[in-house]
């Protein structure tokens, strides 16, 4: 090691940092502050030279990587500096042990390093104090980034699942309130983007298709439109110097539920402080709020694109969509999908539907085939009398709801349902006067944890029971409902006649094939529509029952 007191005139670097990750008050510890700070007490040096000044503004302390704190280092091993001051050894780092390396590598290299505000200065140590006094101050600072770490990530955490957005930038269609930086608002341009996405995926488009025509618009894609509004966003997807639309932003758009309101956060995270690489986490760690913000597509079109992704829905040759009934045509058994065929006959062209499967193999299924024409007329048949039946469900379920009360499922429940509360209200007294009798000394230990364990399991199987009462309850009253969502999903298509691909997937989740051209339509909602007919004949079972006697005594 070099004397460092024979040095008559020193050459140094002055190092300035500031971080908000490390809790710095920025008015107190500002970049220009520090500055001025050092520039002030350097005054007094006169043998201390500047060298430059290097900084790390916005770096946090536990991340040595830094290009400010590199800079420093090469001014060191390179012999262009003998010195370096700091304004306090956290300004250094927050790192112990990555800081007590550095400090190990200024004192091989010679180097005097001055610390201000914590009165160290390796030219003018005396005796074993300020020696000892380093390395611990250097520990409490990497305490105290540990400490702020944790107080962060609470913050956070608890604003995550409050449905508040913490995110720098807000998602495509959205902006951060002016008001609230924590509220998504919606941008009125890119929201109206954002819904012909997702109608031109209903009309049967693909990714890529919508992603050309976005283009072909002059549509700014999401991270382009954010630099236009004058956003500094960098984004890891960008590969061109301009970046445009591509198939798989389309499908980032289509299946964030962030468009129907969910705030979906959480998905990464670091392990600890110390890690700055951000780690996948499982889907099932992830704080989802739903309601949290202004939706800007409906539940249903969400749920119907989520679906239309999950299946094979390829476009053919030369065409911009894909085929009405794509994905929707399934072999009724082998339950494979249905593929369409060009049939060339008389100088014209016929199309038909036949199983992928016996096209693979004939000997694994039968061909199922079915002309385009004639499944296009069935299903619009099909179509029309579940409509019909749609709407004579809701007359009879307002016939029935407008009919006084009776000693319905419902009300057996409601009853039920009261037992059970106070069952649960009386356990937790005894459970409460069980630990008062034990503070009391009226109870020994053991009796106490026996009366403890007895009253717990007791009010848990309650409980269980509550949950499992109320979701029954819950069914039969939206089953009973004449102003179910479903029955108002079906009714706003009662007039529709023409067989479009935006329509055919909103109301149907697959149609069966069989052999003999006949077709089976699993329509969607179909639970809800199975538990309204299961309510109507419930209750005309009742009314049945309730009239038996009275024709017995007529007879």
């Amino acid at each position: 090691m070099k004397n460092l007191t024979a040095q008559a005139v020193y050459n140094a670097d002055i190092y300035l940092r500031l971080s908000d990750d490390d809790g710095d008050k920025p008015e107190s510890n500002s970049i220009k502050n520090q500055r001025e700070f050092i520039t002030e007490f350097l005054k007094s040096m006169p043998e201390i030279r500047i060298h430059a000044e290097r900084k790390d503004d916005g770096f946090s302390g536990v991340d040595f990587f830094r290009p400010g704190i590199q800079e420093v280092l090469q001014d060191v091993r390179s012999g262009a500096v003998n010195c370096v001051v700091v304004k306090d050894l956290s300004r250094l780092g927050r790192n112990y042990i990555e800081t007590g390396k550095v400090l190990q590598e200024f004192a091989d290299h010679g180097i005097r390093f001055i610390a201000i505000n914590d009165g160290y200065d390796t030219a003018n140590l005396q005796g074993q104090a300020s020696t000892i006094l380093l390395p611990i101050k250097n520990l409490m600072n990497d305490s105290y980034s540990r400490d702020i770490s944790v107080k962060i990530r609470s913050h956070l955490e608890v604003k995550k699942r409050k449905g508040q957005f913490v995110g720098a930038f807000a998602a495509y269609g959205y902006l951060k309130s002016p008001d609230d930086k924590n509220q998504l608002v919606v941008d009125d341009y890119a929201a109206e983007v954002v819904r012909d996405i997702f109608r031109w995926k209903l009309e049967g488009m693909s990714q890529q298709g919508i992603a050309d025509r976005l283009n072909a618009d002059g549509v700014l894609s999401p991270s382009e439109y954010k630099r236009s509004l004058g956003m500094k966003y960098i984004s890891g997807f960008k590969s061109n110097p301009q970046a445009k639309w591509s198939a798989v932003a389309v499908g980032r758009i289509l299946k964030n539920p962030l468009y129907i309101g969910v705030m979906v956060q959480g998905k990464t995270g670091r392990p600890n402080y110390k890690i700055k690489k951000l780690m996948e986490k499982p889907e099932d760690e992830w704080i989802r709020v739903p309601g949290a913000h202004e939706p800007i597509i409906s539940e249903v079109d969400f749920r119907t694109v989520s679906g239309l992704l999950c299946r094979d829905t390829r476009i053919a040759v030369q065409k911009k969509t894909v085929y009405p009934f794509s994905g929707l045509l399934f072999c009724a058994d082998c339950k494979q999908n249905m593929i369409r065929k060009t049939v060339p006959a008389g100088g014209k062209k016929y199309f038909y539907y036949s199983c992928s499967t016996n096209r693979a193999d004939k000997t694994a299924c039968t061909t199922h085939n079915i002309s385009e024409a004639l499944l296009t007329d069935a299903v619009r048949d099909c179509i029309h009398a579940h409509m019909e039946t749609v709407l004579n469900i809701e007359k009879t379920l307002q016939f029935i709801a407008a009919l006084p009360a009776e000693d319905t499922e419902a009300r057996k429940i409601d009853r039920q349902l009261e037992k059970l509360k106070a069952d649960y209200e009386q356990a937790m007294r005894f459970k409460m006067s069980a630990y008062e009798k034990f503070v009391d000394h009226l109870l020994n230990e053991d009796e106490f944890k026996q009366y403890q364990r007895i009253y717990t399991e007791k009010c848990e199987a309650i409980a269980a029971a509550i949950s499992k009462r109320q979701e029954e309850l819950d069914a039969i009253v939206r089953a009973g409902s004449p102003q179910g969502e479903w029955i108002a999903h079906f009714k706003s298509f009662r007039h529709v006649d023409v067989m479009e691909r935006k329509i055919l997937v909103k109301i149907i989740d697959r149609i069966y094939v069989y052999e003999g051209n006949r077709i089976e339509i699993i329509f969607k909602y179909q639970n809800e529509y199975r538990a309204a007919v299961a309510y109507i004949e419930q209750y005309m079972d009742r009314q049945a029952a309730q009239a038996a006697p009275t024709v017995k005594e007529a007879v």
